[in-house]
């Protein structure tokens, strides 16, 4: 194995348990702090952070956005960074302890929802056989929502509820994955410093209205207090290199590669509630092997079907007829699109 390959494993599985970890510290806060004030505090910190970064690495003039859609950045910003974290937190809250399982596990489903995506926003179909796995994926998700009694899905309208919000949250994350391609001209430092920085406007628009409305009380100084150890956790650990390592492991493994190490998610969500006393039922660990199961399926599917494509590609250009045009060809390319 080559060195490079090595440190693209080690920084995606860093990233992956990091944030598979940030569950279980995210609930332990969430019991003296409503999570909008909690991912607000988050990304001031984390935004700092990127900022001295990009300054570091492209300059001053990297935070210049003249001439820049910088709508569109607050859009996708605000879209993975308060509309994923404000929904998926405010979920797992609603759940309880078991709300770690089920969050973590939405969040393994990412590659899975970014197809869909893909398709409604690009109309480049998936391949049949993702569909299936696309199925599949869900099908864990709701032997870990429902312990395995999916019978009793339709009564528990409290769990429906957040496993809405969760896929909502979801759909947000995969929205701002995505929303890199609309800027090709910026580094990935550059992408998430400011969109982060962006998101804050939104983030302090919604968590004022619901103080103002008194949907959520400020909190007092003394919980701020209590939480220090878990908001460095999420800010610096899971937020900033997570972040950070995610997009380097990436960028050397690609990204059909680096997605398959979501699985690390959901597996150390489990490892480390079990350690705190939240044990997944067996049908819980079920759905989340059957999720896992699913993501690497696809994953080889897609290996496969973009090998066959490119001998296609490589046999007619031999022939002096070009490469093969249409949606055979992007539909390959949206199976790799799906890393969070």
């Amino acid at each position: 194995m080559r060195s490079s390959n090595l440190k693209g494993i080690l920084l995606c599985l860093a990233a992956t348990m990091s944030w598979g970890v940030m569950f279980p510290v995210m609930g332990s806060a969430l019991r003296y702090i409503d999570p909008f004030t909690l991912i607000d505090l988050r990304y001031l910190i984390a935004a700092a952070v990127f900022l001295a970064l990009l300054v570091a690495k492209e300059g001053w003039a990297s935070l210049d956005l003249r001439g820049e859609r910088a709508w569109l950045a607050w859009f996708f910003g605000t879209a993975g960074f308060a509309g994923f974290n404000f929904l998926i937190f405010r979920a797992q809250q609603m759940i309880g302890k078991e709300g770690v399982l089920t969050a973590s596990i939405f969040a393994a489903t990412s590659p899975m929802l970014a197809l869909l995506t893909n398709w409604a926003l690009r109309r480049v179909a998936p391949p049949v056989w993702s569909f299936l796995f696309i199925c599949l994926s869900f099908f864990g998700v709701l032997l870990v929502i429902t312990k395995g009694n999916l019978l009793g899905l339709a009564t528990e309208t409290r769990h429906l509820g957040a496993s809405a919000m969760m896929l909502a949250a979801t759909f947000c994350w995969v929205l701002y994955t995505m929303g890199g391609g609309y800027f090709p001209a910026w580094s990935a430092y550059r992408y998430t410093a400011i969109t982060n920085v962006l998101s804050l406007i939104s983030m302090g628009v919604i968590t004022g209205g619901l103080y103002a409305t008194g949907a959520v009380d400020v909190p007092a100084a003394h919980a701020i207090a209590l939480i220090l150890p878990q908001l460095a956790y999420i800010a610096l650990i899971a937020g900033f290199f997570g972040i950070l390592a995610w997009n380097m492991g990436v960028k050397i493994l690609s990204p059909v590669n680096g997605v398959l190490f979501m699985n690390a998610v959901p597996l150390t969500a489990f490892i480390v509630s079990a350690i705190l006393g939240v044990v997944p039922a067996p049908a819980q660990i079920a759905g989340a092997l059957v999720t896992g199961t699913a993501l690497v399926l696809n994953n080889v599917f897609g290996r496969r079907r973009e090998v066959a494509l490119n001998g296609f590609r490589a046999t007619k250009r031999r022939n002096g007829r070009g490469a093969p045009q249409g949606r055979a060809g992007h539909a390959a390319d949206a199976v790799a699109c799906g890393d969070p």
